[in-house]
């Protein structure tokens, strides 16, 4: 039977800088369609199908095909699942993420009559979604098997899409831009991670002596301690690969930004440069433009230059212009020696001195910072591979970009472009599935948990994940996952309302954004058979991060802090 194909509407998934598509795959099952009836590759180690209790984690499972495998495929049971799964679904296209969603459908005879959890999925996902489609038809079910190999691979005749190489003119014109910039700068971000741009990059920053700063979902790439690396730098000039100038970057906009700054943004989406008010746009795909030559960097100005990736051509170029110019001076072998690198450095080690100083102190009941520096010294203290860190919450995860420290690249997963809550815990089921070497370490806020706390369940629990076509087998397996959860009591923290804002009739209500003081989140996983570690003091903490990163096992370790430590953005709890 030959392999059926989706719809002629669909194109092939490629990983791209910044902009990868959001897939979803509508389909009208018959009646009593369920998850467990999926069809299996008959010739390939099957997918693991893992089970999750609030139905918009799944979307968070996501990432266990990416960076480096095919778009992530969670099935939804019937219409509600799909109602839920659009919050997944809606993050992944604002992150740039593939994703293939499936769900099943109310008979089509009875459509539009008030069937049974009736719903037109089609229409609901389209704002989210670029291939929206149903199937109607029996025999074109077993193309959800085959969808997503299809899309990204090249088997059977199907010839894998090259998107657009950069031309050697728009090459020249961003090597000539860098070559004038006195304060050039390197920017990378999650796209850049995605299509293993980490060798190129390496090679341009240390060759050319260029400052680089990478986004919180690019960290890692280069480690945060190379001595290029920065948070801050008022550059004329950037190239930003695999980023998009949104508001993580401040829109590329003033105060920022320089009023005078040029922008050269590598991205594989015209529209996203389009939006963008730029001097050079570059559109290519970041798999392609990354591509290093080790033979270009003999490449005399003179000779022709043969095909090569971007970075690897600005290197080249760069080089190139050095050997042949040196008498007027080259800002692109800056270098350790140079006044505005070594200006900028001196400030980033007089803030890393400051820093470093406050992470010091041994402060109880705990801030964020002390146990944050606990937690950063007993990842590092794993070695390789690194582990991977998942980390959401407001206070938490904004001081986690700060303190904790990324040496290798795709180890870092947070709430990413959208700054949505409750993925952490689908992230870390991901995570350790797809890289079961490494150990998964969960930096969480506690409203960040709360959002999707009973994944605790499916990290210890035994369960039948996938059933191979040649042979029946029970799979049991308990994920390396360690949950520390900062318990401040609340969103930003305890109740910090003045006696003159406790007004009204129902002024004895707990403030809407206060916990349970001193919820025993540790107590959750022990209900699954996990384990679980209440702590206060930095030698509790220690010996439980100590204890369960070497089991890596299931643990979940419930750090209490002060309610009040945290700071507060935008006052929200005085607007509620």
């Amino acid at each position: 039977m030959p392999r059926p194909l989706l719809p002629s509407t669909a194109t092939r998934w490629s990983p791209s800088s910044s902009a990868a598509p959001a897939w979803t795959a509508c389909s009208a099952w018959p009646r009593g369609w369920h998850p467990r009836h999926r069809p299996r590759h008959p010739r390939r180690d099957p997918r693991r199908l893992l089970r999750c209790l609030p139905q918009r984690a799944v979307g968070g499972l996501r990432r266990l095909w990416l960076p480096h495998r095919p778009p992530g495929d969670p099935p939804h049971r019937l219409r509600p699942g799909r109602v839920h799964g659009l919050a997944g679904l809606s993050n992944a296209a604002t992150n740039a993420w593939p994703m293939i969603m499936i769900s099943g459908s109310c008979d089509q005879g009875y459509f539009g009559k008030g069937d049974f959890q009736e719903l037109d999925q089609v229409e609901a996902v389209k704002p989210f979604s670029k291939l929206s489609f149903g199937v109607r038809d029996i025999r074109d079910v077993p193309s959800e098997a085959e969808a997503d190999e299809l899309l990204v691979e090249a088997e059977k005749g199907v010839e894998k899409e090259v998107i657009g190489i950069v031309g050697q003119s728009e090459i020249e014109k961003a090597v000539s831009l860098l070559r004038h910039a006195e304060r050039p700068l390197i920017v990378f971000g999650k796209g850049a991670a995605i299509t293993r741009a980490e060798n190129g990059l390496k090679k341009l920053v240390e060759t050319t002596g260029i400052l680089f700063l990478p986004t919180p979902t690019g960290k890692g790439l280069l480690p945060n301690t190379h001595e290029l690396a920065v948070t801050a730098a008022r550059s004329l000039a950037i190239v930003v690969v695999g980023a998009r100038l949104n508001w993580w970057l401040h829109f590329g906009e003033p105060p920022k930004w320089s009023k005078y700054v040029k922008f050269i943004l590598v991205d594989i989406s015209k529209e996203e440069i389009e939006l963008r008010k730029l001097c050079l746009g570059l559109v290519g795909d970041a798999a392609k433009v990354v591509e290093m030559n080790s033979t270009t960097f003999s490449v005399s100005p003179t000779k022709p230059k043969p095909k090569q990736g971007f970075l690897s051509s600005i290197s080249s170029l760069l080089i190139s212009t050095k050997m042949n110019f040196t008498s007027f001076g080259d800002p692109f072998c800056l270098g350790k020696t140079h006044p505005w690198v070594e200006a900028i450095q001196k400030k980033a080690n007089e803030n890393v001195l400051k820093m470093e100083a406050q992470l010091a102190k041994d402060v109880v009941p705990f801030n964020f910072l002390t146990p944050m520096r606990i937690i950063r010294d007993a990842i590092l203290g794993v070695g390789s591979p690194a582990p991977i860190v998942v980390s959401e919450g407001a206070n938490t995860m904004d001081v986690g970009r700060s303190v904790l420290v990324q040496t290798e690249p795709r180890t870092r997963l947070d709430a990413g472009t959208w700054g949505t809550m409750g993925v952490g815990l689908g992230y870390c089921i991901a995570a350790a599935v797809a890289s079961p070497d490494r150990l998964v370490v969960a930096v969480e806020g506690d409203s960040g948990f709360g959002f999707s706390t009973m994944e605790v369940d499916l990290l210890h629990q035994k369960v039948t994940p996938c059933i191979s076509a040649r042979r029946s087998t029970l799979v049991r397996y308990q994920l390396p996952v360690v949950v520390i959860v900062f318990n401040n009591g609340g969103v930003y923290g305890g109740d910090r309302r003045s006696p003159e804002e406790i007004t009204g009739t129902f002024k004895d209500d707990p403030a809407p954004t206060s916990f349970v003081p001193g919820a025993a989140y540790h107590l959750l996983i022990e209900a699954f058979g996990g384990k679980g570690y209440l702590v206060g003091t930095p030698n509790e903490l220690k010996s439980a991060l100590t204890e369960s990163f070497a089991a890596r096992k299931p643990a979940v370790v419930n750090v209490t802090i002060d309610p009040y430590a945290g700071a507060e953005s935008g006052r929200l709890q005085h607007k509620n």
